[in-house]
């Protein structure tokens, strides 16, 4: 029996790991990316000799899919995970607290750095664990908790706006990518779950070390070139259909690719344009979008590597001079999640307003000069993790026979993070195999034949 022949549309996280699980367990693959480089939604930019990447990404210790996916690609050197989850929470006036976990076990390893949670009364943070033990109780799969919003069951449990503000949304919103009001209990009970309450571990946090456009791009071109598999650049799909002999043919401009299954990992928007998802899926799913703001100062302004922000317009704040290449000051970037309010404000306005109030968290930023600031968007950056998305959330096959979907808006019990990208790209291809194995089995066809 010949291996099974793949096709994989769409060169990001769920694409690539899809393409690499594929060629390990002996298929033929062809990877093919209309963009000049691998990535998707998480790469990087260039400009005036430095790197940006288009989204602070940032991974989980809990997050085992996506470490592996770093393992296999040899990538464990270019990237950093806490060995103890640790982030300075900071607010405007020197105000500062820290999210640190100790040597308990689960759900008691923030006792400590909650007790002491500064941004927070002394009755706010007593309720918290009240919160806590009854999220730990609930089941993610259960498909009530995805007709309930979060912020409405927080406030069942006696949270008060500022506690949701100051503590639940600085884990909520970065993974979910909306309010807590807007968000699905049952996608918030598996963050906390899995990332804080389940183990003591799950929630000390990775990122990358180098751009992304290397760690996805360049680094995983390697890998995917080393397993055997053919990536195709530049290479725009225009159509899907299928041949006399049964194999799915892929039309690349005037090219064409024949293979026994076909993997489309791209967006909801191309799935929809290549016949492999259904219209209405993809715009009940919506999207929900992610702003970063990259400044480069002539001086260094803070020695944390990364920082939470209450009280302020800004989320989150990371240092990443060494990754973005700078040799002297320092580059921050500023992460905005669930930023519909800024995508139709002008980069000159939000430069304005999130220097002032990287000033207000960091008073040498108000003596720094700004070399340089760049303002990226992704306006579709996830899929909307509101209750009821569940139900829109397509599993991998779809209703044509060998054509299956992968990407971090499919089907697989987690929000839409690099986890659940490479997630879904291993339980697409393992679709795929299953279903060309299901082929070669089948007896041949007697139709046409005489007995």
């Amino acid at each position: 029996m010949s291996s099974p022949r793949i096709g994989v549309v769409g060169g990001g996280l769920a694409g690539i790991a899809g393409a690499l699980a594929g060629a390990d367990a002996g298929a033929q693959v062809v990877l093919l990316e209309r963009r000049s480089s691998l990535g998707g939604l998480t790469t990087s930019i260039q400009r005036n000799g430095l790197s940006f990447d288009n989204g602070q990404h940032v991974f989980l210790r809990c997050c085992s899919a996506y470490r592996e996916f770093i393992d296999r690609i040899g990538a464990n050197d270019q990237v950093y995970l806490q060995p103890r989850l640790d982030v300075k929470v900071l607010a405007p006036g020197g105000v500062r607290a820290s999210l640190k976990r100790n040597g308990l076990p689960a759900p008691f390893h923030l006792a400590g750095s909650l007790g002491r949670y500064r941004h927070l009364s002394v009755r706010e943070r007593l309720l918290l664990a009240r919160a806590a033990f009854a999220l730990r109780r609930l089941d993610p799969d259960d498909p009530s908790l995805d007709s309930i919003s979060f912020g409405e069951w927080l406030t069942s449990k006696g949270q008060s706006p500022r506690a949701v503000d100051c503590l639940w949304e600085l884990i909520a919103l970065p993974t979910l990518n909306v309010r807590a009001s807007e968000a699905s209990l049952a996608l918030a009970t598996k963050v906390f779950r899995v990332g804080l309450l389940d183990r003591a571990d799950g929630a000390d946090i990775g990122w990358s070390k180098v751009p992304l456009g290397e760690l996805h791009g360049s680094i995983a071109a390697r890998a995917l070139d080393g397993a055997g598999v053919e990536t195709v650049l530049n290479a725009t799909v225009d159509s899907i259909d299928r041949m006399a002999n049964g194999a799915l043919r892929v039309n690349v401009g005037e090219s064409v690719r024949a293979f026994d299954e076909v993997i489309v990992a791209t967006s909801p928007r191309q799935a929809t344009a290549l016949g492999a998802l259904d219209a209405d899926f993809g715009e009940q799913l919506g999207t929900s979008p992610i702003v970063n703001i990259h400044f480069v100062l002539d001086r260094r302004v803070t020695d944390l590597a990364l920082a939470a922000c209450v009280k302020s317009p800004i989320q989150y704040v990371f240092d990443r001079t060494d990754a973005s290449g700078l040799r002297s000051g320092q580059c921050l970037v500023i992460s905005l999640s669930a930023a519909d309010g800024y995508m139709r404000q002008g980069s000159t306005d939000l430069i304005a307003t999130f220097f002032k109030a990287l000033g207000d968290i960091f008073p040498l930023a108000r003596e720094a000069r700004i070399v340089d600031a760049v303002v990226t968007r992704e306006r579709a950056a996830t899929f909307r993790a509101t209750p009821g998305s569940r139900a829109f959330r397509p599993s991998p096959p779809t209703s044509v026979p060998g054509l299956f979907l992968a990407g971090a808006w499919c089907e697989t019990g987690w929000p839409a993070t690099m986890e659940g990208a490479v997630r879904s790209g291993h339980i697409a291809v393992a679709q795929a195999l299953a279903h060309a194995g299901s082929l070669a089995l089948r007896p041949p066809s007697l139709e046409g034949t005489r007995g």
